[in-house]
């Protein structure tokens, strides 16, 4: 099909680009209070005229907003700038190797749970939203790139698959320990090259599979498999001794 279509390749790998420009400069604008909290944003159609772009492309901008909680839509009143106010939920910054293996243990428990409950409870909104991601990896993997930000989208929307929104709160709230050990393992499959980035992205095709087929144990096992695999590849023979 891409030989047929020679400009598919090129057309899908600019998109995720034009998108991380407009979600940074609807943060900028955020940050600097030119929308203020619980201000709400200009409408789609305005704010695509203003940076150039489609709907379907604001769109996934204003996605990554709102999963950083810097935004929230309201049915049929539209996107609002997020009152700031603490967390219910929080965790010390990562500080040593140990913090990350730390994380990858806890994940383990969360995140082999929540791909079961996904299993049993998707619907095809939330297998899109994993194709969606998953489509970002293989563009990145195609240009023997790891991008973080799509692998933990993809493991978020599992989180929120199982319709337990404990499990996606927990994960929000990891995001910048996980985002360390992805980016960790993303650098480490990078110098290893293009096998290692092909052999991940199945691996989260293959959690991607089971999830569709309503398989819930074997969604546990490969979700369990891929996380072990990544701290393995990440820490290797150097797993610490993390009694007290």
């Amino acid at each position: 099909m891409d030989q047929q279509n020679p400009d598919n390749t090129s057309s899908r790998s600019s998109r995720p680009p034009l998108s991380e420009k407009v979600y940074t400069a609807l943060k900028n604008r955020i940050t600097r209070g030119d929308y203020g909290a619980n201000e709400k944003l200009p409408a789609e159609k305005d704010l695509s005229g203003q940076f150039g772009v489609s709907r379907p492309v604001l769109r996934v901008a204003l996605e990554q907003l709102r999963e950083e909680g810097l935004i929230v839509s309201r049915q049929g009143a539209g996107n609002f700038v997020r009152v700031k106010r603490e967390p219910a939920l929080g965790y010390t910054p990562v500080e040593t190797i140990a913090d990350i293996q730390r994380c990858y243990e806890f994940r383990l428990t969360v995140e082999v749970d929540a791909a079961g409950l996904a299993a049993q409870r998707r619907n095809d909104e939330s297998l899109n939203e994993m194709v969606r991601a998953l489509d970002l990896l293989s563009d990145a993997t195609g240009s023997r790139l790891h991008r973080e930000d799509a692998d933990f989208t993809f493991h978020l929307a599992i989180a929120r698959a199982s319709n337990n929104q404990y499990y996606a709160e927990t994960l929000k709230a990891l995001r910048d320990h996980v985002y360390v050990g992805m980016k960790m393992h993303g650098d480490a499959l990078m110098s290893d090259g293009a096998a290692a980035l092909e052999h991940v992205l199945g691996e989260h095709r293959g959690i991607y599979e089971a999830i569709r087929d309503r398989d819930a144990e074997r969604a546990r096992e490969v979700m369990r498999t891929h996380i072990i695999h990544s701290r393995e590849r990440l820490f290797g023979g150097g797993m610490l001794d993390l009694s007290m």
